[in-house]
């Protein structure tokens, strides 16, 4: 009797195997037509470069929009793969309901340093990639220019400006990098009309450090005019050049 009751078991357990994994099969490829497309902008409070409309006018010329496609027929990775080309787009998920619903959910990039070179201007996320420089507000960020390719631009002047925006004093405070070369880089500061000589970026946590103790113990008592160049290329000083105005 024992040997028949397992056999039951197991012939019952195995038949249970099978259908779920017949129906579950089926489920991936029982959706019904898609009646609805919801398109989210996750950060649009916060950045204001894409639209919903945005996002749907690039899948209809793709011919990637959903909106009463068969269900079988729509590839959500494809459609996901698809925005993830836009240079504005950070992330996309893509899913679906049994109802008949995709819902779209993309958040967009964020710029941290703008560059300028004689073959056009773009931005520079927070995460080292290339941005349009057509973004439809304005952005409040350091600005670079001179001899600026992509690779440098998307290397060291981004883990630069990188290092500026998670600080509060610089990012206040530097507001343009002008790049003669890798080895010759000059900031503007928004504070004062002097030049600051930084030479590469090699080293740069340092170089501003001892700047900013040139701010807090210098300025206070020479005023912001005194000196119109402040030179941070030698190691472990400060070599200042005073202004002709206030020269005797």
């Amino acid at each position: 009797m024992k040997k028949i009751l397992y056999i039951v078991l197991a012939t019952l357990l195995a038949a249970y195997v099978i259908v779920a994994a017949y129906f579950s099969g089926r489920r991936e490829y029982a959706y019904p037509p898609c009646r609805e497309v919801e398109v989210i902008i996750a950060d649009s409070l916060e950045k204001h470069f894409l639209k919903a409309g945005d996002i749907v006018a690039r899948l209809k010329r793709t011919h990637l929009y959903p909106l009463n496609g068969n269900g079988d027929g729509i590839n959500t990775h494809r459609i996901k793969n698809e925005l993830l080309e836009n240079e504005i787009i950070e992330t996309a998920d893509v899913t679906r309901t049994l109802s008949g619903k995709i819902k779209i959910v993309v958040s967009q990039k964020m710029p941290i340093l703008r560059v300028f070179t004689s073959g056009g201007s773009y931005y520079v996320d927070k995460s080292g990639h290339i941005m349009p420089s057509a973004l439809g507000q304005a952005i409040y960020v350091p600005v670079a220019s001179g001899n600026i390719d992509k690779t440098f631009a998307t290397a060291g002047l981004y883990k630069f400006a990188l290092f500026l925006q998670k600080d509060d004093f610089w990012n206040n405070q530097i507001e343009q990098i002008y790049v003669r070369s890798a080895d010759d880089v000059e900031l503007v500061p928004r504070a004062g009309s002097h030049r600051i000589l930084i030479g590469s970026l090699d080293n740069y946590e340092n170089k501003l450090e001892r700047l900013r103790l040139f701010y807090e113990q210098v300025i206070p008592k020479m005023g912001w005019g005194k000196y119109s160049v402040v030179n941070l290329k030698y190691r472990n000083q400060i070599v200042c050049t005073k202004s002709k105005k206030t020269e005797p």
